[in-house]
């Protein structure tokens, strides 16, 4: 049967060269990084360089990349951070940000009594910058933005440049779950006016588990995890040094060839997109996922013309058939609950169909391709 994966928002597969830098990394750097000897020093080296590294193709200094265990860690890191730290009483987001981030505001609303406000979108599922000017202009609040930069659904980019000087403009801080687009598009911090971002590796053909923190030089957080000087002092613990070297080369990796596999992924999407409306006329595309200048080239979420007693079977179908997808999120894939984030964005009668999002990567081919259009086609005509 063939094995087909096409679930790359979800999780990547892991480079080879990750692979072989992290068995070296557990095979003979065992030590200690907080050890003072010649095991513990070759280790906290080498993780100090990793941070130097990322810090460089980032524009940032090495002080701003905190690691963590990955995006959600580092989201919470910051969001909790703020309103601890910071003195943030408002907090304004949009109602298809990853759970990382809208659990996490709920929250905070709820412990803390912070002021929620959600950006007004529009029918694709982009935030409207003039709604969030009139928000940041509500009061005098100590206020913090939250927008991601990819959806992760739906794969809309925001206009990261322009929410940034909305927000220089009217005092407030910026945080981006950027987790979805490090790796995927080149980042300059000096040239965007965001106070806070984040990553994880494992969306880049990098280990899970393991991702990092931009924090804004002089930002005011406090350390999240108490009991120890790692990670500047905000993340306190044993640092996971296999992950985090596999981290940088992962990272190092995705932007040393990130031209060559941009072109390489973007075909994909776009002969998937010709060859699934050629096979099947009705399907739809969900937010701008079919809009290569305002959505990510490494995703594509379609509205399929099934009915909803079809489309019962239609993820264990492709399932038995080797193909793998996503309806909805994968951090979704358990639950009950439809989409939140087509639940905004999708009439009444779409919402009755089968919505999947699939995501391409370096290792996908058109042929693959083809089969995945194949199978829907032939579950279309039976």
């Amino acid at each position: 049967m063939k094995k087909i994966y096409l679930d790359n928002a979800a999780t990547t597969q892991i480079r080879e060269g990750v692979l072989v830098r992290m068995q070296d990394a557990m095979a003979n750097f065992y030590g200690n990084p907080s050890s003072t000897h010649s095991f513990g020093r070759s280790a906290k080296t080498a993780i100090e360089k990793a941070r130097k590294v990322i810090a460089k193709y980032l524009n940032a200094h090495p002080s701003e990349i905190i690691f963590t265990s990955g995006g959600t860690e580092a989201d919470n890191m910051i969001l909790n951070g703020a309103v601890r730290d910071l003195g943030v009483k408002t907090i304004i987001t949009s109602k298809i940000e990853h759970h990382a981030v809208l659990h996490t505001v709920e929250e905070l609303a709820r412990e803390h009594g912070i002021a929620l406000h959600f950006v007004n979108l529009d029918d694709f599922g982009n935030p409207i910058l003039s709604h969030l000017s009139e928000l940041l202009q509500q009061d005098d609040t100590k206020k913090l933005v939250s927008l991601m930069h990819v959806n992760n659904e739906i794969g809309n980019m925001i206009d990261i440049v322009a929410i940034g000087n909305i927000c220089k403009e009217n005092n407030a801080f910026f945080h981006s779950d950027t987790v979805q687009s490090v790796g995927h598009y080149p980042w300059d911090v000096q040239k965007v006016q965001i106070d806070f971002m984040t990553a994880a590796a494992h969306k880049f053909h990098g280990p899970k588990g393991i991702g990092f923190a931009y924090l804004k030089r002089n930002s005011g957080l406090r350390p999240m995890i108490f009991g120890g000087s790692q990670e500047r002092g905000f993340r306190a613990g044993t640092e996971a040094f296999h992950n985090i070297v596999g981290l940088e080369e992962a990272f190092v990796s995705a932007y040393d060839n990130l031209e060559q596999e941009k072109t390489y992924v973007e075909e994909l999407k776009i002969y998937f997109m010709e060859k699934i409306k050629s096979e099947l006329p009705q399907v739809k595309f969900n937010g701008h996922s079919g809009n290569l200048q305002k959505s990510t080239y490494t995703l594509v979420n379609v509205c399929l013309p099934f009915s909803s007693e079809k489309s019962l079977m239609l993820l264990f179908h492709l399932d038995i058939k080797g193909i793998a997808c996503s309806k909805g999120s994968a951090c979704q894939s358990g639950s009950d609950q439809g989409s939140h984030v087509l639940t905004e964005i999708l009439d009444e009668e779409d919402m009755k169909k089968p919505s999947l999002r699939f995501s391409f990567s370096k290792y996908n081919t058109k042929e693959e391709l083809d089969y995945v259009i194949g199978t829907l086609k032939e579950f279309a005509e039976n």
